[in-house]
């Protein structure tokens, strides 16, 4: 039996989803297919089927339904089982045939309990029964249109999509994202008759909207679930206002308190809000190979932590743009190939040249041990060179199907340092080093004077220049490692300035990106006038500054930014790092930004007692597992850091890093600009 861990919880559970599905037809929404690519691949999926004309078909409203020789389904669902989600399920089972339905759910019955409003003490009685579950199949069968049909609903833990056994991500909750000041403000409004809300800092549970504390549950009840399967009593800390709310969640959960009392492992699991330091998020000094081919490759449809491979080189197709939608893409996770999964991890944990050197290696053995004719050369590895061994597999289908995952890699790591957005990394780090030095000797308005030149419309730019994305991208470089700062006449000008400019900039495209239409509320160039432009631009600042005084509440994390002096130029140090050090920090003081949260009367007991008597407050630091989740979102560096960081620390310490999605530089405009932080969609 493998030890337990984020892989083993996701396999387990998707075990018994594999157990529900011989000869159905198998419905998935998007966050149960990225959790299956991740951890156990489609093809265990097909296989478990076992039929030759298995259909996967993802869950929507317009999913084509089951025909007569279809009688049973399996709908495989990340949400919550209620409004538009069972609206859907409706209309598929009307119009098709089935007479046997699984219906799988990742969220718990308890918080199915909550989201139909029953109260705490009547959910306690109801211990060991699944009512909304039961009047789900009853309603299943009367829409299979008989009684004496089969209908069954089930809770499984189906929430990480496992990208290493050390990284874990929630699909589900990809656009979960901290909240920011002007939150507040939009919070207040809906307070008119109640005490209004000073900051971040006075905002709980009972101030969210329904929505957002409906998804911090459904998170919590997967985590619960994570806990239960490590076996472990889990004791809840925050750095940040989102993550202490949902760590204060996590602690008092109800179903968590009957596991708590049998678990024999205990472990630390520390939430961090990603707006406290966006910086590690948009900037380039990750020296990694998988961050880069996250950031140029597109995006495989449907994912949040995938990009798609062009597989034509390896096909008797031309390369021609008209061919690249003709042979399925390729992609990063190969759950099922150990030697492709072992040169991925390698690729994690690695930086930029030993990664590509690693490539190289991994290709030549592949090739040597099918006999191919391979060239050896050693030296500086080359995207030629590696391309000629990927070659080698083409007109050799044995070779190819034995190694489709490493050639997937291959060509992935091909395809990126080919890229032209590559090339582009180095500029970018490049003026991130200068403006980590001008933050020291200069004032803001001194910088955003430096970036002024940059913003050009797109009829005077090169393929050096920055587009309005990226320039988003550097802004909130700027305002994030910066921190807070004086507003003085000079700051308003220099805003004035680079907000003009990149209006202007807006309005002059010829194409407005999806980023840039959501931003602006225009679908199109032609309807985008500069007054809407402006306004849109004005909001961005509102969140600039929001950003730049995102550390305002802490006390020990105040800053990112370690200034120069006459042996060392200014740097980054990552906030993630203050906090593991902390946790770690041999003198064992008592967290100041790191706070606890107490799971019932006994902690808040301990916790009053400790200001008078010697009893030991709980500290990060006490257990042999470290859970760190960063909400908002993490990058591939990051988690390597933390990895290396903690057993480096403190020996013998496991470490595990979970966050809502891995990140590139472009997401955070997206997360930061875009997502409705306050009213998540819940499907219903």
């Amino acid at each position: 039996m493998s030890t337990p861990g984020v892989l083993t919880f996701t396999q387990q559970a998707w075990e018994q989803v594999l157990a529900k599905v011989k000869r159905a037809v198998v419905y998935l929404d998007a966050a149960c297919a990225e959790s299956l690519h991740w951890g156990c691949g489609s093809s265990r999926l097909l296989e478990a089927v076992g039929n030759s004309a298995c259909y996967l078909r993802e869950f929507e409203p317009a999913a084509v339904g089951g025909g007569a020789e279809q009688p049973k389904a399996v709908f495989v669902l990340s949400c919550l089982l209620k409004g538009r989600t069972v609206e859907t399920l409706r209309d598929i089972i009307c119009r098709s045939h089935f007479q046997y339905c699984v219906v799988v759910t990742a969220v718990n019955h308890a918080v199915h309990l909550t989201a139909n409003h029953v109260p705490p003490a009547a959910a306690a009685e109801l211990e060991g029964q699944q009512p909304v579950f039961e009047q789900l199949e009853e309603k299943l069968c009367e829409w299979m249109g008989n009684m004496n049909y089969t209908a069954e609903v089930l809770h499984v833990p189906l929430l990480l999509a496992c990208a290493a056994p050390h990284l874990a991500l929630t699909p589900a909750f990809a656009s979960l994202f901290p909240l920011l000041p002007q939150d507040v403000h939009i919070l207040n409004r809906a307070r008119s008759d109640k005490r209004r809300l000073g900051n971040l800092a006075e905002v709980d549970a009972t101030t969210l909207t329904p929505e957002l504390l409906l998804t911090i549950r459904c998170l919590v009840s997967g985590l619960s679930s994570l806990c239960e399967h490590l076996g472990v009593r889990e004791e809840c800390f925050a750095v940040g206002s989102l993550s202490r709310i949902i760590a204060a969640d996590l602690a008092n959960f109800a179903p968590a308190k009957n596991r708590r009392k049998t678990a024999t492992g205990r472990a630390s699991v520390v939430f961090v809000d990603r707006t406290l330091d966006l910086t590690g998020a948009v900037g380039h000094h990750g020296d990694n190979l998988v961050e880069k081919i996250l950031s140029v490759l597109p995006q495989l449809p449907g994912h949040t932590n995938d990009v798609m491979v062009n597989m034509v080189e390896l096909t008797a197709l031309q390369a021609e743009e008209e061919n690249q939608n003709m042979v399925a893409p390729g992609c990063l996770a190969q759950s099922n190939d150990p030697a492709a999964k072992a040169l991925w991890e390698a690729l994690l944990n690695t930086k930029h040249k030993e990664a590509v050197m690693e490539v190289r290696r991994h290709l030549v053995e592949a090739a040597s041990r099918e006999n191919l004719p391979i060239k050896m050369s050693m030296g500086r590895v080359t995207p030629g060179q590696l391309m000629s061994y990927i070659h080698l597999f083409k007109n050799n289908l044995k070779a190819l199907g034995n190694h489709c995952g490493l050639l997937q890699l291959g060509l992935a790591t091909v395809q990126t340092l080919k890229h032209p957005q590559t090339a582009k990394w180095d500029n970018f780090l490049a003026f991130e080093r200068l403006l980590l030095q001008s933050i020291g000797e200069s004032t803001m308005s001194v910088v955003l004077n430096q970036l002024l030149p940059m913003i050009k419309p797109s009829n005077q730019r090169t393929n050096d220049d920055y587009s309005p994305e990226e320039l988003l991208v550097l802004l909130i470089y700027i305002y994030s490692v910066s921190g807070e700062f004086s507003v003085d006449k000079d700051l308003g000008e220099g805003e004035e300035k680079v907000k003009k400019a990149l209006a202007q900039v807006f309005c002059e495209e010829s194409e407005l990106s999806p980023l840039l239409q959501k931003i602006t509320g225009c679908d199109s160039s032609i309807n985008l006038t500069f007054r809407k432009s402006r306004s849109a631009v004005d909001e961005l600042f509102t969140s600039l500054r929001d950003i730049a005084g995102a550390r305002n509440l802490m006390k020990q994390f105040k800053s990112v930014y370690v200034p120069g002096n006459h042996t060392h130029q200014a740097s980054y140090k990552p906030l993630l790092k203050q906090v593991v050090e902390e946790i770690f920090n041999p003198e064992r003081p008592d967290p100041v930004d790191i706070e606890h949260m107490s799971s019932g009367l006994t902690d808040l007991l301990k916790t009053g007692f400790s200001m008078f008597m010697k009893v030991s407050r709980p500290h990060p630091s006490d257990h042999p597992l470290l859970i760190l989740f960063v909400v908002g979102g993490v990058t591939v560096s990051e988690a390597k850091m933390i990895k290396d960081l903690v057993p480096s620390l403190k020996p013998g310490t496991q470490v595990i890093v979970l966050s809502t999605r891995l990140l590139k530089p472009t997401n955070i405009p997206e997360l930061l600009f875009t997502t409705d932080r306050l009213h998540p969609d819940l499907g219903f």
